[in-house]
Parts: structure tokens; C-alpha cells; sequence
């Protein structure tokens, strides 16, 4: 618990920092929600690609502003292509254009069109979804837990959505419908590690009703940690597989998912299990987290 000294402020500045670049930065929206036509190329020839040479073609083609960046270490090229006036034909001939220019010297391995209609749909339905998921992990950490444990765990979800949020932001990491999955699951995550931690830390308030609150946080996180680091460290060489061997497809997914479990481990030890010091956690008559001496455990009648 004295590394909430650390941790508190470090949560804060990320977080503050976080909603300032957000709000100025925005997210990197992929096709999913932006519409248009997104294509990945790899090079037939091995070697670093022509980026400058890609960009200028890829202008000259008149379909408006295109976004051109360099990903993977062999090469690869993606096109970002915006919303095309006339519909699903006038995205197509985008890709029949960039067939023609590019296709003797680049492997086409990913093709995507989004139309600005599907696109709207996309958006509102994944908001929605988002947002709905949520609360109704809130709502059952509010019946789950005792007021107090209920908002400490309210408070760590948030924080672990907030700074996984944040690690889009700042990667610049594509946001589409997968990475919504991706937050969910993360919300998922956070709320099993917090649930641990907290039964034990319900459990030993009944048990010993005049120890310090420092030293019982302190025992209910240690007595969970073993848990906590196999749970943790399996699923994270898991997720790490997934990076290395899982492909383009999703890399991405399993990125944002490992951070996420550094995050939401992070969170449950530091974070929530802190706040019951600021907002007062109750069971029987509890001894001030400064006591000593005499406020030695007792087991409850």
C-alpha cells in the first residue's frame, strides 16, 4: 500500500494526459467507422519499400487526400482511400486503379470498402455497445460488492478503460470494430482481477474486524498474488504468441490485449485496493491504517 504514493499520481498525470491528447489528437479511426478503401501491399521483391514513389502515384490518381504509411518489417504499404461520391462502384474503381498501378509490383493482401452509410451504423452500433457493456459491469459491481468495495471497483474499471483508451491515442494503433472487442474484453479482464482481489479483501474484514486497513489490503493482495502473477503470465504468453505468429490480421488485437492485462494487473494491485484507504472502508469498529501495537489481527468471534 506505500507505493499508492507512486501509483496514485502516475494514474492521474496518465490519465489527465490521456483526455488532453484525446481530445486534441483524436483516435486513429479505421475504415470501419471512417468508410472508404483501405489496401495492404507487400512488395513481390523484398527490400525497403518506395514509400514517396507510392504517395505519388497514389495522388495522381484524383479520389482525394490518401493516407500512405509503411507497416511490417518487409516492406508493406497501405492506402488509405476516402469516401468515394457514388457508391459502392465508385469505391471499386478505386481498387481497380490501384490494381493497375500497383499490382506488377506489389501483392494486394488486404482489401476493405466501407461505405458512408455502413460506416454510421458501424459507429453508432459499437458506441452503444460500448457503452451499454459497461454499465452493466458497473451495475454489477455496485450488487456485487458493499458500497465502498462496489466504487474502489468502479473506479479501476474506469482506469483501466481510460489508459487503454490512452494506449490508442498515443500508438496511434487503427481503431475499428475489433478494437472494440478488444476494449470489452479488457473491461471483462479487469473486472475478474478486481473480483479476486476483493472477495479476499471482503472476507478478511469480517475475519479480523480491529486490523489496521493497511496491513488487511496489504494481506488480502498478498494472499491473491500467486493467483494474480499465473493468471497473468499465462495469458500474456498466450497473447504473445498471437503477436508474433497470429499475422496482420491480429496483430493489432492482441496488442491492445496485452497492454491491457499489464493495465488491468497494475490496476487491481495499485489502484483499486488503495482507494478503499480514501474512502474509508467499514467492518465492526476499524482501526485507523496508522494504528500499531495494540491493533494486532483478531480473528472475529
Amino acid at each position: 500500500m506505500r507505493l499508492r504514493h507512486l501509483s496514485f499520481p502516475l494514474s492521474a498525470a496518465l490519465s489527465i494526459a490521456i483526455v488532453f491528447t484525446f481530445l486534441t489528437m483524436g483516435l486513429n479511426y479505421g475504415v470501419d467507422f471512417k468508410g472508404g478503401t483501405l489496401i495492404e501491399m507487400q512488395p513481390k521483391e523484398k527490400g525497403p519499400s518506395a514509400i514517396a514513389a507510392v504517395r505519388t502515384k497514389a495522388d495522381s490518381f484524383g479520389f482525394g487526400e490518401v493516407e500512405v504509411q509503411e507497416f511490417g518489417a518487409e516492406g508493406g504499404v497501405s492506402l488509405r482511400f476516402p469516401i468515394q461520391p457514388g457508391g459502392e462502384a465508385a469505391q471499386g474503381v478505386v481498387v481497380e486503379k490501384a490494381r493497375g498501378e500497383f499490382g506488377g509490383a506489389y501483392n494486394f493482401e488486404r482489401v476493405e470498402t466501407v461505405g458512408p452509410r455502413v460506416s454510421g451504423e458501424l459507429v453508432q452500433s459499437g458506441t452503444i455497445g460500448v457503452i451499454l457493456s459497461v454499465l452493466a459491469v458497473l451495475a454489477y459491481l455496485w450488487f456485487r460488492f458493499e458500497r465502498e468495495l462496489a466504487v474502489a471497483a468502479i473506479i479501476g474499471t474506469l482506469h483501466d478503460i481510460v489508459l487503454t483508451i490512452g494506449f490508442f491515442v498515443i500508438t496511434r494503433h487503427e481503431f475499428n470494430m475489433t478494437s472494440i472487442a478488444a476494449i470489452l474484453t479488457i473491461v471483462g479482464y479487469s473486472l475478474n482481477e478486481t473480483v479476486v482481489v476483493f472477495d479476499r479483501t471482503r472476507e478478511l474484514l469480517r475475519r479480523y474486524k480491529t486490523m489496521p486497513t493497511i496491513e488487511l489490503l496489504n494481506l488480502s493482495i498478498n494472499t491473491t498474488m500467486s493467483r494474480t502473477a499465473i493468471t497473468s503470465m499465462t495469458t500474456i504468453l498466450s497473447l504473445l504468441a498471437l503477436v508474433v505468429f497470429g499475422g496482420r490480421a491480429i496483430e493489432g488485437f492482441a496488442q491492445v490485449m496485452l497492454a491491457g492485462v499489464f493495465i488491468c494487473t497494475y490496476s487491481a494491485i495499485l489502484i483499486s485496493s488503495p482507494v478503499l484507504i480514501y474512502i474509508g472502508v467499514r467492518s465492526g469498529q476499524r482501526v485507523p491504517a496508522g494504528a500499531t501495537g495494540a491493533a494486532a489481527a483478531q480473528p472475529a468471534e
